[in-house]
């Protein structure tokens, strides 16, 4: 049946629209026709016309599951592997169901449209002045790509100029963390300036399919290029919100190789690029004709940014912060849409329960106020870390210092006197700690909100010994694979000073989530795994569908074989498998997406599919590892579909419903 006529289909397309239900062609609409003429029969008596029944309503929203592929289906588990659907459920006990499937735009490697007639590789990397960087350690020095897209948006604007558009005129901002290897084979990890493209899609206007038509890489060298671009977020008012996580130790920067090849690769000069740049929010503006451009935040906190989450009133931001002996930080903008001045925020956590991922009430801590543009020009001045703090990682025996976490290791900080403003807002980890903040999380991931319930979402990918060993005050057992964690959000707050915080959606508590508490193994399963394969572990990405009521969670997983991106219904406490992706590879660039013109989609990327964690004895045998009784079937079909394992995907998923 089309989706034309499809009743049930109908109903749900104006329920999630918001609009009235209108009867259905035939008997009911007809009848409606006479009542409303009056119609009269031959002897001149009215004819009474009973009502039509009213039309069934929609109950629920659900997503069957799919299994999670073994070895015998080897080809799904080297693959992005859909085999779930979404149902909905009506008042008459009826249910439609739409099959899933999964579309890539790109695999990364791929020489794809310019919008000018030619052509341009998708993932590439370029230098300050946006000249292509090239692999050398290949015989044709081929120019480097990503096999690491990550975080993306969709977004629409009102008075697009792209020409060759069929249908609607649909962007997405897709950003590459980094690129694993070079053609050698060395390890690449940080030593590249991340790339940003805005893609630009045609949307059929009957289906809703997005066919790419220009791929243009975003100029970053206002923002002095950036670092490792990891998970993102489409604000309120249409832009995209990056990330630079692990900012680099300005405390040991004389020693870090890794920063020191990012430097030669972005600028030439192993020694030109200043770590004080670097660990900011980036946001990216997309303009009508499918170019970008991008200007870093400074005033959010110098901390391994994840993906952040602006509240509705469009001035509180909440942020994960991907670190060992990191924090839980809010930012409150000054004005609406504008994140270039406020005040940052550190929680500190008073717990209260310790298992199952543990529960706590969330004080705030005021951190400092500043603008961006004071911040970057602190940045801009400063050459050393001693010009801001002191920093010892042995015990000084001077009263003066105070004994800090940071990193897994305790340090001893003493703030330069009159810099403390540098402080908060370039060593915030330190500076944070060293006020009282609760810096004992690991991998804190990703933000979203539900804002009809004010809740707010985190994804802790891995809780390890900093939340356990008391560090920040936080203190629980577990479990190592990691948990979702749901906070309440309340106005009328205070922080701890009694002073009053200037926003509605301020955070009070944390506690995981039952249904998304990770379940460790004793010992690994029979496929290696070493968490339950049937619940959500290393959660990492994390988006909510407002209409559909559901929480999209994807893994950055060490502890599952094949990572996967799971679907939380809020209401009904129901968890759903919806994708299994690539062996070795992490679940990223989640975005859910309630409306695009009338469609809805789930965005969905991949990174390093065969990234393989394993272990080799002297003569290079493999004695154990998660994907130990895997590599051998698997890491030739992967070498296959991703570019010899150096590519990876850019799509979305289909079959979900049309919104008009």
């Amino acid at each position: 049946m089309s989706e034309y006529t499809d009743p049930s289909r109908r109903r749900l397309l104006k329920f999630l629209s918001g609009t009235p239900l209108l009867p259905l062609a035939g008997g009911s609409a007809t009848a409606a026709l006479l009542a409303a003429c009056g119609g009269d029969n031959d002897s001149g008596s009215s004819i009474t016309i009973p009502p039509a029944p009213a039309p069934a309503t929609l109950s629920s929203i659900s997503f069957s599951p799919m299994a999670a592929p073994t070895l015998a289906q080897a080809s799904q588990m080297a693959t992005t592997s859909v085999a779930s659907s979404m149902v909905a459920s009506y008042s008459d006990t009826s249910k439609t169901t739409y099959a899933l499937k999964y579309e890539t735009f790109f695999i990364t490697g791929a020489m794809v449209p310019n919008g000018s007639g030619g052509t341009i590789l998708a993932g590439g990397y370029y230098d300050i002045n946006n000249k292509p960087i090239l692999d050398k350690t290949d015989a044709n020095a081929r120019q480097f790509f990503s096999d690491c897209p990550d975080g993306s948006s969709l977004l629409k604007l009102a008075a697009p100029t792209v020409p060759n558009i069929k249908g609607n005129t649909v962007f997405a901002v897709v950003q590459f963390e980094y690129a694993t290897r070079n053609v050698k084979g060395d390890s690449m990890y940080g030593m590249l300036p991340s790339p940003i493209a805005i893609l630009t899609l045609d949307q059929d206007k009957t289906t809703g399919a997005l066919t790419l038509v220009k791929y243009h890489n975003v100029d970053t060298s206002p923002a002095n290029g950036l670092w490792i671009t990891c998970g993102a977020s489409r604000s309120p008012w249409n832009t995209h919100l990056s990330s630079e996580e692990y900012e680099p130790d300005a405390t040991t920067i004389a020693s870090n190789t890794q920063f020191q090849n990012f430097s030669l690769n972005l600028y030439g000069d192993s020694k030109k690029a200043n770590p004080y740049h670097y660990g900011h929010l980036p946001e990216i503006t997309v303009n009508a004709d499918g170019t970008g451009s991008c200007k870093k935040h400074y005033c959010l906190g110098r901390i391994s940014h994840e993906l952040v989450q602006v509240m509705p009133d469009e001035r509180t931001v909440l942020m994960g912060d991907d670190a060992t002996n990191g924090g839980l930080f809010m930012f409150v903008a000054d004005k609406a849409q504008d994140l270039s001045a406020g005040t940052l925020f550190v929680a500190k956590w008073a717990q209260k329960t310790t298992d199952n991922g543990g529960s706590a009430d969330l004080t705030w801590i005021r951190l400092g106020h500043a603008t961006s543009a004071e911040i970057k020009a602190l940045a801009d001045r400063i050459t050393s870390s001693t010009q801001i703090m002191t920093v010892a990682t042995t015990d000084p025996a001077d009263p003066s210092f105070t004994k800090i976490p940071f990193s897994g290791k305790p340090n001893w900080v003493k703030v330069v006197p009159g810099m403390e403003l540098a402080a908060t807002f370039l060593e915030t980890h330190r500076y944070a700690a060293l006020k009282g903040g609760s810096l004992g999380f690991t991998k804190l991931e990703g933000t979203t909100v539900n804002a009809k319930d004010k809740i707010a979402y985190c994804a802790i990918a891995s809780i390890g010994a900093q939340m356990k060993d008391g560090s920040g005050g936080i203190a629980i057992k577990g479990p190592s694979a990691g948990a979702v964690y749901a906070l309440n959000l309340k106005g009328g707050q205070k922080d701890t000073t009694g002073t009053a915080i200037n926003s509605e959606w301020v955070p009070v508590d944390m506690g995981a989530v039952p249904a998304l508490v990770a379940e460790d193994l004793a010992t690994p399963d029979a496929l290696g795994n070493t968490a339950s394969a049937d619940k959500v572990a290393n959660p990492d990405n994390i988006k909510f569908s407002e209409k559909l009521r559901t929480l999209f969670v994807g893994e950055d997983s060490s502890t599952h074989v094949n990572n996967f991106l799971w679907a939380y219904n809020v209401d009904t406490k129901v968890l759903a498998r919806v994708l299994s992706n690539p062996a070795g590879a992490e679940s990223t660039g989640l975005h859910a997406v309630d409306d695009i013109n009338g469609f809805a989609y789930i965005m969905s990327n991949f990174q390093h599919p065969g990234d393989w964690e394993v272990t080799r004895d002297a003569a290079g045998n493999i004695t154990g590892g998660l994907h130990k009784n895997v590599v051998a079937t698997l890491d030739p079909l992967i070498r296959a579909n991703y570019r010899d394992r150096y590519g990876a995907a850019v799509g979305y998923l289909t079959g979900m419903p049309t919104l008009s």
